[in-house]
């Protein structure tokens, strides 16, 4: 039985084949579209459980099309592009995108990719308690352990924490968290944001050199796992 329906939107027969290859073998249905008028319309008609958009349609930016589906499509949509700078990849996830992938990929970073689409896009929003391995997070009594331990975090450290969780496996932009923590004014106040990121990881990670769980997006922002 196929886990979860996938259409894929990009105009290039050899990248559409490797994906129907890669993704069928792990047992999901694939969709194609060559253009964004076609992968629009079966968007639509399918409601996939992911999208992975390429940003070099024939016919219309991917960027747009990005905006497009997010006016209406709550799922997670993979940028998977050869598109490699990092206004591009900024302006995606700023746009909605779920995640950002560059060509060439490899196989088992896309799958890991899309296992955690597919887990946030089924986890509840009324879920008030998560487990991270030997993290537990109490969304509504705020209150967070590690082997059972409590560990003291400050109001803004849990709404980081707590930002982070729910929006799971998604890269979220600098720009995106200070937004959300601190508010407009504060979006230029990357190193602000690091100094919080540090001063998590201390309290949550097993190493905080080499973190499990806060990953760090070079230059663009944060992903949680």
């Amino acid at each position: 039985m196929s886990k979860a329906d996938i259409l894929v939107i990009d105009d290039e027969p050899q990248i559409r084949k490797l994906l129907e290859i890669t993704l069928e073998s792990n047992d999901y249905k694939v969709i194609h579209a060559e253009n964004a008028k076609q992968g629009i319309l079966l968007a639509a008609n399918h409601s996939p459980e992911v999208i992975i958009l390429d940003l070099g349609l024939p016919d219309k930016s991917g960027h747009e099309v990005l905006k497009e589906l997010r006016s209406w499509y709550n799922k997670s949509i993979i940028i998977l592009s050869v598109l490699n700078q990092e206004e591009d990849i900024v302006k995606a996830l700023d746009n909605g995108a779920t995640d950002y992938l560059t060509k060439p990929f490899r196989n088992a970073e896309l799958m890991a990719r899309i296992r955690a689409s597919i887990r946030r896009n089924t986890s509840k929003n009324n879920d008030t308690l998560v487990q991270f391995g030997p993290l537990k997070i109490d969304l509504v009594a705020h209150v967070v352990k590690k082997n059972d331990a409590v560990i003291k975090l400050t109001a803004t450290e849990f709404n980081l924490l707590a930002l982070f969780v729910k929006n799971e496996g998604r890269v979220l932009t600098h720009q995106f968290i200070l937004k959300e923590i601190w508010g407009v004014g504060s979006q230029t106040e990357t190193q602000y944001l690091r100094v919080f990121v540090g001063t998590l990881r201390k309290k949550i990670e097993n190493n905080p050199n080499a973190p499990d769980h806060i990953i760090t997006e070079s230059g663009v922002g944060y992903r949680f796992q």
